[in-house]
């Protein structure tokens, strides 16, 4: 099982080379999330302030310590996630459902702070997790409430025909497959003429990529019919370090296993 690459919104580092002198200094600011009341501008004055003084005196500050708990509107500490993805899960959904790779659980796809409810503000207002997974034996998407306070599930729903942003690990997937299909050899040649090397897995490759909506497409190829009840993805591909390479025209259908070509 790949390591799951979790998202953690509101933290931002920053690092920066400074070359003084013919020597670099490597600097690194950590920028907290806004305050109540604080404008762009002065987060911005206030970060280039530290940043220079930093540089000047060529210390590189470590971050802040995390909290285990969060509050009110404040982004989920990795605690809480680790702890709301933990309770997310039952002992019948890891069993029945399976992830990307085939394998017994559910596919993480997000974790996030839930909104909060406008009848319930203040200091009665009690943090919750959004924890969506992917259910690829089903082809559902799942969504778990956990009330960070109770350490329990408030709510659940399953949804079919619904398709969020991908996963790191669902584009991963997808580049393999693109790989290894005959479709795949623009692909490896393209990389070949770029490196020098042979293309090989998608650890050689920067990814990003978004899901394949049909209806934005005249003609839809036989082999892409199921898109949108599928798990169906565009995966873009770049070098490390290098070109883009353009793989727009293929379509990953993860949960076929399959991979298409538009036009």
């Amino acid at each position: 099982m790949r390591e799951t690459v979790r998202r953690h919104l509101g933290k931002v580092v920053a690092g920066a080379a400074v070359a003084a002198a013919g020597t670099a200094v490597l600097v690194g600011v950590a920028l907290p999330g806004a305050g109540a009341g604080e404008s762009g501008g002065r987060q911005a004055n206030a970060a280039a302030q530290e940043q220079d003084a930093i540089a000047r005196n060529g210390v590189v500050e470590e971050a802040p310590e995390e909290g285990a708990k969060g509050v009110g509107s404040d982004p989920l500490t990795d605690e809480e996630i680790e702890r709301a993805e933990k309770v997310s899960v039952s002992a019948p959904m890891r069993s029945s459902a399976r992830d990307v790779e085939g394998d017994r659980g559910p596919q993480l796809l997000s974790t996030n702070l839930s909104e909060p409810d406008p009848a319930n503000v203040g200091a009665a207002a009690q943090r919750k997790a959004e924890v969506v997974y992917y259910d690829y034996k089903k082809d559902a998407v799942i969504t778990k409430t956990v009330n960070l306070e109770t350490g329990k599930v408030d709510d659940t729903t399953t949804a079919q025909n619904v398709q969020p942003p991908p996963s790191q690990e669902e584009l991963v997937e997808g580049a393999r497959l693109l790989i290894a299909d005959p479709l795949g050899k623009g692909l490896k040649k393209d990389f070949k003429h770029a490196t020098g090397k042979a293309l090989t897995g998608p650890g050689q490759l920067e990814l990003s990529g978004m899901v394949f909506r049909k209806e934005t497409v005249e003609r839809v190829p036989g082999k892409l019919a199921e898109c949108g009840k599928h798990r169906c993805l565009q995966v873009v591909t770049k070098v490390k370090s290098g070109p883009w390479i353009d793989t727009r025209s293929l379509v990953v259908d993860l949960s076929a296993g399959t991979v298409g070509r538009l036009g």
